[in-house]
């Protein structure tokens, strides 16, 4: 890199949806590490941020266990820890794609990122307040809230018991070997990996052991597949991340020099790993296997890239498909849904040269 190039190196910022509340995503297409910075993070919100000091913050576990507890800040970050390589994706990424179009933060490629999470396991934690026979599901309370629908709630998701049990589930107080940014959870938020990012409660303050299911807004109202635009028959909830890939470079609708380019972005799924990714420069008629830059991972994206000569003067219509070891694969169009979740149509952008 020449010196007036480190000078004036430019950095990416993060893209504005909304303000009140912030929901920004990441600029996803312009970073090349495999961690996000947290100054990078995409940000999801449905209340304002709460006001906390980990000094007054205590998490409680109560409910069906046999010992109910509260633990304080410090308290948390002595137990027993573990850390958690995975991606956090919301479950809106990519909505701008859908067609028909549909209502709701309009979320291009840029809602998920990647990064450690060091903290407390879930399973551990239960362990100490000792659940009872009767326990069905986990209740997640954090302390940001607002009005939804006329009533005053916070944001509270479930897990059903044998996900949360699971040893990848966390309760972090870490992130990439530094605290949690107060945008994304300090003191603590859960970690669900393999799960779209609604299930990794922010700002945890209060973990219920239920004998039924939850039905809480953001369980039974929001988070739910709806595949018809005018009533509810056939909903199902969202859970588990679909496997999934972006282009990173290059950009779609971009002009590029004839020559040689470097094609290049991220694949990923949720329960299992990716196994290949495959790419067409023919609009689907012909694809050909994509390098994958290490072995994949679960719970975290793996990059691919294929080397191309570009010819001049001519477009190129390009896709891209990722395929996982459940033998799940993009599928050639997106599932619709009204409230636009878990978009994972094949990747595809058009570039031209001059």
């Amino acid at each position: 890199m020449e010196q007036n190039e480190k000078i004036f190196k430019v950095k990416p910022h993060l893209t504005t949806h909304s303000l009140h509340p912030e929901n920004q995503e990441t600029p996803i297409h312009f970073l090349e590490e495999p961690i996000t910075p947290s100054a990078k993070m995409y940000r999801r919100n449905h209340f304002p941020y709460p006001a906390i000091t980990n000094q007054s913050y205590s998490l409680s576990i109560t409910g069906f266990v046999r010992t109910p507890i509260t633990l304080h800040y410090n308290q948390i970050t002595s137990l027993p820890s573990r850390t958690v390589t995975s991606l956090v994706e919301c479950s809106g990424n990519k909505r701008a794609y859908f067609e028909p179009k549909v209502f709701g933060d309009q979320w291009k490629d840029g809602a998920v990122n990647q990064g450690q999470w060091k903290g407390v396991p879930l399973s551990y934690l239960l362990t100490i307040a000792g659940i009872t026979d009767r326990a069905n599901e986990i209740v997640f309370q954090g302390a940001d809230a607002g009005t939804k629908e006329g009533r005053h709630v916070h944001f509270e998701r479930s897990l059903p018991l044998e996900k949360a049990l699971a040893p990848h589930v966390i309760v972090a107080f870490e992130y990439n070997q530094q605290l949690i940014p107060p945008k994304h959870g300090f003191p603590y938020r859960l970690i669900v990996p393999g799960w779209y990012g609604m299930a990794s409660v922010k700002w945890l303050r209060n973990i219920h052991v239920i004998d039924d299911s939850f039905t809480g807004p953001f369980q039974s109202d929001d988070y739910v597949y709806y595949p018809h635009k005018d009533d509810n028959l056939d909903s199902f909830p969202v859970t588990s991340n679909h496997v999934n890939s972006l282009i990173q470079q290059p950009i779609d609708r971009q002009i590029l020099k004839p020559g040689r380019h470097d094609i290049f972005g991220l694949a990923w799924t949720g329960e299992g790993m990716v196994t290949a990714v495959e790419i067409s420069l023919d609009n689907g008629v012909t694809w050909k296997k994509a390098a994958l830059s290490e072995n994949p991972k679960r719970y975290q994206w793996v990059k691919w890239s294929h080397p191309t000569v570009f010819e001049k003067n001519k477009e190129y219509a390009i896709k891209v498909r990722a395929f996982d070891s459940n033998g799940q694969s993009q599928p050639d169009q997106a599932f619709w849904n009204r409230k636009g979740y878990g978009y994972n149509e094949v990747t595809q952008i058009k570039v031209k040269t001059e």
